[in-house]
């Protein structure tokens, strides 16, 4: 009972994360080409690291921030910066949902990687239920269409970032596994993404107007509300029972991006968002059967 208790509630961590991550995805996308994405990408870490400064002092002082397992959060700041750097470059070029379909291709990297890297068993229901996602993903980017499908720079360093992102969700789950706590691996990867992210932005700096600030700081508070939400769930649940219920974000990017900007799917996004929906809902059934 309390196997399936922690299931649960990792699986709600990272739907209410996926929620939290569409609302700034939309910020980014307000943003456009403003300023630079190394730009973006600082003022996401460090809005983010101001917002999590009082969890510092509640969770006993600085002392919070020792670890045993330098390298370990070496790897998840690279392979985190990697991958929110992709993601925001092709939020300022591409469709909304276009980009956060994009992104699903990252529970198929995280479940294959986990494999060799984390020992995890994928049976056959969560391997039918990932590769029913993978289906899902290819019938949104049709890449059929050839030169009509998405712009291949864009698409490129969307994926290439997804990748990194899949990387990074293996270091929070290996350091997790070692006892490593939740906000001790948060404030160190937001702290550390602040600080090399601001070192990058100096020769590309933008001064940004009014309304491009206030966007920026959106990224940035919504965000860390994020990331303590995916890390807990991450910290405490499998990967590979985890990674299906990253697709609740496509319906809260698909609804978001119709309210603001007007932007409609198609048939075939249509078509793959229900096969991305009904896999994860399957893998969750199945988990919670197997659990009981």
């Amino acid at each position: 009972m309390l196997a399936a208790r922690l299931r649960r509630r990792a699986i709600l961590c990272v739907l209410g994360s996926s929620a939290c991550f569409t609302v700034a995805a939309a910020f980014v996308k307000a943003i456009g080409s403003a300023v630079p994405t190394w730009e973006v990408v600082f003022f996401r870490s460090a809005v983010a690291a101001l917002c999590m400064l009082p969890l510092i002092r509640r969770a006993g002082g600085w002392s919070v921030l020792r670890t045993r397992q330098p390298l370990g959060h070496a790897g998840r700041l690279l392979a985190g910066l990697a991958g929110m750097y992709g993601s925001f470059y092709g939020y300022a070029r591409l469709p909304m949902a276009t980009v956060t379909a994009l992104g699903f291709s990252m529970p198929i990297f995280l479940a294959l990687l986990s494999v060799p890297l984390l020992r995890e068993r994928v049976g056959l229901d969560r391997g039918l239920a990932l590769a029913a996602g993978l289906a899902g993903v290819l019938l949104v980017l049709r890449p059929w269409q050839g030169s009509g499908g998405l712009p291949s720079v864009p698409a490129l360093v969307v994926v290439t970032g997804v990748v990194f992102w899949a990387l990074s969700m293996i270091s929070i789950r290996r350091m997790g596994q070692s006892g490593e706590r939740n906000v001790t691996i948060v404030l160190l990867f937001t702290l550390g993404s602040s600080v090399v992210s601001g070192l990058l932005c100096i020769p590309v700096w933008v001064m940004p107007s009014g309304q491009t600030l206030v966007a920026l700081v959106g990224v940035g508070a919504v965000s860390a509300v994020a990331q303590l939400l995916m890390t807990e769930g991450y910290r405490s649940g499998e990967a590979t029972v985890l990674a299906p219920f990253e697709y609740g974000a496509i319906l809260y990017a698909v609804l978001l991006a119709f309210l603001v900007w007007g932007e409609v799917p198609g048939a075939w996004e249509l078509a793959g968002i229900a096969v991305l929906v009904a896999s994860g809902l399957y893998a969750w059934w199945r988990a919670g059967r197997a659990a009981s």
